[in-house]
């Protein structure tokens, strides 16, 4: 496997076309297979769908919207060197009469598309999810322009992949009549595709006008993290918002940053929706989630090693290089800071406790002004794969303490407990002792130990590089020492 670096970062690796119901869009990608940087993505609003949705095909001005978009992005892959392109069309094209006609002329493009059955556009954008959540479990729905995909995921795969015409531009229509037959009309088609779920299990939901009831969650809340991805609520508290937020006009609800006024006005239409599926399907709680069909079909082209990865270590260790931070640096930092852990809380956690190193130790790299903002902005603010909102917060935990501070932001109890917090810090604190005394090289860490013994932790230290401890080194142990309730030792 080509090991990544930062150099070959910003080296466009691969293209993907989406030709979706409401948009075109072109997204490149680049960095660590495994958790792909997004070095371009651009979109035109064709709505190739509504017109569908109306009397069954492609409208004229549609299509030459989504023909003229097409013909740049081909143009701009001709220019970036990109041969690795993959084109997907999905519901409108799908369900249109001269579909067959439109991708004839995308083929005179120069473009090679697929057209996605219904089953294939679900299992994939469920890929996307698994991607972003290896131990995903329960059902996957994704919400676009002209259609609803559901199905079921586990440990297993896929299964039970269905299409449904419950996408946003359908919506408005079919609420039409009336909330009652609104939602007799989506238990009609939920019986004649043979689907439903157990009762209690978790909705990941993909695509922009569910991240935007997210959003309008997130803002209703307080929550302290702005990136809708991984975002989590329980489903009664989801279904209260959406049946009073589907009762709203569009035109009353107030601008939501980083939200677009088309998002904003579809918002009541979404809401309405998904107050029914938690209804119909009774899920125990929702988490929303920016990976889908087009990250499911890099999970598809991904080499079985790549998948087994963790995302947010491959991650992490990406955005660290920028510092000058390697992952194996930061595994030895990790391996000598074992002892700080706190088992009760910490089993299992092996892999944030990495990532929270490397970010650490590249948070030192850093303009020392420039630090204090780095925990919120790098923890709660960049988009991590595979992060929970309480790893989140554990990692912005580990960082604060990184830098000698004892405060935490009150907010960074909405997302994980005071244990995890506190077992954070131990790792920031950890981290700031090794860095301190070894300056993160390898003789330094290897010519020393970090251990508990009885009520002790103790420092041991290597003779010929005992001059390395100083009173900085001790007062990093002592404060390491007294956050774990033990009396600190250089031996």
């Amino acid at each position: 496997m080509t090991r990544f670096t930062r150099a070959s970062a910003y080296v466009p690796t691969k293209a993907i076309i989406d030709i979706g119901s409401n948009t075109v869009r072109l997204v490149i990608y680049g960095g660590p297979a495994r958790a792909p940087d997004v070095l371009h993505n651009e979109k035109v609003t064709a709505r190739l769908g509504k017109s569908v949705a109306e009397n069954g095909k492609l409208g004229q001005r549609a299509m030459g919207n989504a023909l003229a978009s097409l013909a740049r992005y081909r143009t701009l892959l001709d220019l970036k060197g990109i041969s690795d392109v993959d084109v997907v069309a999905t519901a409108a094209v799908r369900d249109a009469v001269n579909g067959s006609e439109f991708l004839d002329k995308i083929r005179v493009l120069g473009l090679n598309p697929r057209l996605l059955s219904g089953e294939e556009e679900a299992v994939t954008s469920a890929h996307g999810v698994i991607g972003a959540f290896p131990r995903a479990e329960g059902v996957v729905g994704d919400l676009g322009g002209g259609s609803l995909e559901l199905v079921d995921v586990d440990a297993n795969g896929c299964r039970h992949g269905t299409s449904l015409p419950l996408g946003t531009l359908r919506l408005a229509a079919l609420r039409a009549g009336g909330e009652r037959a609104f939602g007799q009309t989506i238990a009609k088609m939920l019986k004649r595709a043979d689907w439903r779920a157990a009762p209690g299990s978790t909705l990941y939901l993909v695509g922009g006008s569910l991240r935007a009831f997210a959003r309008h969650a997130m803002t209703v809340s307080g929550w302290p993290i702005d990136d809708p991805h991984g975002y989590e609520i329980d489903a009664a508290s989801a279904q209260a918002l959406a049946k009073a937020l589907a009762k709203r006009k569009a035109e009353t609800l107030r601008p939501i940053p980083g939200l677009s006024s088309s998002r904003l006005a579809a918002l009541p239409d979404t809401a309405a929706l998904l107050f029914v599926l938690i209804r119909a399907l009774q899920p125990g709680r929702l988490v929303f989630s920016s990976w889908g069909l087009r990250e499911g079909l890099l999970w598809d082209s991904m080499a079985p090693g790549v998948r087994m990865q963790d995302p947010l270590v491959a991650g992490a260790a990406a955005f660290a290089t920028d510092y000058g931070i390697s992952a194996g640096t930061a595994a030895m930092v990790t391996g000598w800071t074992a002892a700080a852990r706190l088992p009760d809380v910490a089993a299992g956690t092996e892999h944030l406790r990495l990532t929270a190193t490397m970010l650490c130790l590249a948070t030192a790299m850093v303009e020392p002004n420039l630090r204090g903002d780095l925990a919120r902005e790098w923890a709660l603010r960049k988009r991590w794969i595979g992060a929970s909102p309480a790893d989140r917060a554990m990692l912005a935990a580990a960082m604060i303490a990184n830098t000698g501070r004892a405060d935490l932001p009150a907010d960074l109890g909405l997302l994980a407990t005071s244990e995890q917090l506190r077992t954070a810090q131990a790792w920031g604190l950890a981290t700031r002792l090794c860095r301190r005394f070894s300056g993160s090289t390898a003789q330094g860490i290897s010519g020393s130990a970090l251990r508990i013994e009885g009520g002790m932790l103790v420092l041991a230290v290597q003779p010929q590089i005992a001059v390395l401890v100083n009173e900085g080194v001790e007062r990093d142990l002592k404060a390491l020492a007294a956050h774990l309730g033990l009396k600190a030792q250089v031996r």
